[in-house]
């Protein structure tokens, strides 16, 4: 059953933090713990939302939260989980919420480890393809492309030569009890993916596209629209992998323009036709995969 705005919980767990305007992860965490409810004892790593939530003498966060490691965010969560069990408490559920560059870099091995023991633990990525909390540094996750303050833009290389890391796989490879894609611009989708995965006893991941304005270059009034046209051009899909199936759950049967959502953003200005050429032949060659070898379901 999909999760709508009118089935969210009134209550808010997560406000008055200090995230700049239009970020696209401050979203994705407000909406996924008013889906998780007062129960959700959650787990963040040194990135931009333990910097925006825990400012003292206030604290962003109405229900349990507690800073991690950089790199522990799993591996805390094992703890987290594991005490709660020891004390008796069954109705919980234990939520990290990671940046890309605390997942698919710094973070990955706990998270691998949390997997293989099939923790019962929840782990979501919010994605804004860059180290932004720190000054735009490019990460695992940044794409091919893009522009940053490790990856600038020249007349030789035009900003980061690697392809984006491929998280949603290389977490199902662990055969993950549930895993899925979104964006925040979807975000029925991924609220209802947020739903069903603390349903799910053991590891859960969702990696949910947060555009951030700053690192992107985009106005902050388009954060949901520009994180929508992302899937709608093809550069993202949203997914699942359950019970050792991969679930396409959007096919757009015919994309948006790819050279449209790169040429909105800063941090893609520079590339040329050619580069844009390679962008969407590489696009094409992953879904003629996905539609290949995939179920589709539409929820």
């Amino acid at each position: 059953m999909n999760v709508t705005a009118k089935d969210l919980c009134k209550d808010e767990f997560f406000y008055g933090h200090k995230a700049c305007a239009g970020c696209g992860g401050s979203l994705a965490v407000r909406n996924a713990l008013k889906v998780l409810g007062s129960n959700a004892f959650a787990v963040l790593p040194a990135g931009c939302m333990s910097a925006v939530g825990f400012n003292f003498p206030q604290l962003c966060f109405a229900n349990n939260a507690i800073i991690s490691t950089f790199a522990g965010t799993a591996s805390m969560l094992t703890g987290v989980e594991a005490g709660l069990r020891a004390k008796g408490i069954t109705d919980f559920t234990a939520v990290g919420f990671a940046g890309d560059g605390g997942t698919a870099d710094i973070g990955i091995q706990a998270l691998s480890g949390a997997i293989d023991r099939g923790d019962n633990i929840l782990y979501i990525c919010y994605d804004n393809e860059a180290y932004m909390n720190t000054g735009i540094q490019k990460s695992g996750l940044t794409p091919f492309g893009a522009k940053t303050t490790t990856t600038p833009s020249g007349q030789n290389i035009h900003g980061n030569i690697r392809p984006k890391k491929n998280m949603f796989e290389i977490v199902s490879a662990h055969d993950i009890a549930y895993a899925a894609t979104a964006t925040i611009g979807y975000m029925e989708d991924f609220l209802t993916k947020v739903k069903k995965a603390s349903e799910i006893k053991g590891t859960k991941y969702i990696h949910v596209i947060a555009p951030c304005p700053i690192g992107w270059g985009i106005p902050v009034s388009d954060t949901v629209e520009i994180a929508r046209e992302i899937v709608d051009c093809g550069l993202w899909y949203l997914a699942e992998y359950e019970n050792g199936e991969f679930i396409l759950n959007r096919d757009p049967k015919q994309f948006t323009y790819v050279s449209e959502y790169l040429k909105k953003q800063g941090r893609f200005k520079h590339l040329t036709d050619d580069d844009i050429n390679l962008i969407i032949n590489s696009r094409d060659e992953k879904w003629n995969k996905i539609r290949s070898n995939w179920k589709y379901r539409k929820d």
